[in-house]
């Protein structure tokens, strides 16, 4: 949800679709440096919160933010923003962090990965928080990006000194295109079998509910409205009613324009699906 005109306008705009959980940036998603929120703006959105029934919020990390750069500035930046971003997550009581554990550069994977969990500690470390889960993004695998496999995933979780704190959120358009497919029961249960015996789905906190414009496989991440696209009904039928899943938050990250007409479309489409 936008936090236009003020971070606690983003329930406003949840209610008039009737939504159950949100996802929000804290901060522009595509510069470095912000002024955290103030004392009036803390209150005024844990006031909102508290009127709207207190739904799951999860906060969505900076795009620039890229924790496994081979790159000393971007590094230095990274952690500093990364470090921000838990503090302002903390002051605005929201529980979970969402970040992509970011790109290799062309320096190889297990690289990539070795200074991604080395600068998370950092960045973690660095913010003195703690009390804020870091959800882990799978990836579509576009480019150099990092973790589009769960082995990829796994490894951070293993072998980050601050695994007790960490997570996953698992974007359903993303691992379609990473080829992790969900179409029908087959694959569905196949995926998050998975899913299950690489990372262990106690470790599994949100979703993000999207369509995929490519095929499975195509490592392309692009994201279309819910049945419209290369998943189909049949696959979000499946995670719906999955019992496993039945109190994780979902939200949805597909095109939305300033009524979000899009959204209360795509969450009828979702809520048809429902078996009870």
């Amino acid at each position: 949800m936008s936090i236009a005109g003020g971070l606690h306008l983003a329930f406003d705009r949840l209610e008039k679709v009737h939504g159950a959980a949100m996802q929000i940036f804290t901060a522009n998603q595509r510069q470095w440096r912000h002024v955290g929120p103030e004392g009036e703006q803390i209150a005024l959105f844990k006031s909102r919160w508290l009127q709207c029934g207190r739904p799951p919020v999860a906060a969505h990390g900076n795009y620039l933010v890229n924790l496994a750069s081979a790159d000393e500035t971007i590094l230095h930046r990274s952690v500093e923003a990364f470090a921000e971003e838990l503090k302002r997550c903390k002051d605005l009581g929201i529980e979970f962090l969402v970040t992509h554990p970011g790109s290799h550069g062309g320096q190889g994977i297990e690289p990539g990965l070795r200074r991604y969990v080395k600068n998370l500690d950092l960045a973690i470390e660095t913010s003195g928080v703690s009390q804020v889960c870091v959800l882990i993004e799978n990836t579509a695998g576009q480019g150099t990006s990092l973790g589009s496999r769960f082995e990829e995933i796994a490894y951070i979780l293993e072998n980050s000194a601050c695994s007790n704190t960490l997570g996953i959120c698992y974007d359903t358009a993303h691992g379609f295109a990473a080829g992790y497919d969900m179409r029908d029961e087959k694959t569905y249960g196949l995926t998050f079998d998975s899913l299950a015996d690489t990372i262990g789905l106690e470790r599994l906190k949100f979703f993000h509910i999207n369509d995929s414009k490519r095929e499975a496989g195509s490592r392309i991440d692009r994201h279309e409205h819910i049945g419209k696209g290369k998943i189909g009904l049949k696959g979000f039928e499946l995670l719906l009613n999955d019992p496993r899943f039945k109190k994780h938050p979902m939200v949805l990250e597909t095109p939305k324009g300033k009524e979000l007409r899009e959204d209360v479309e795509n969450l009828a489409v979702l809520k048809a699906l429902l078996h009870t």
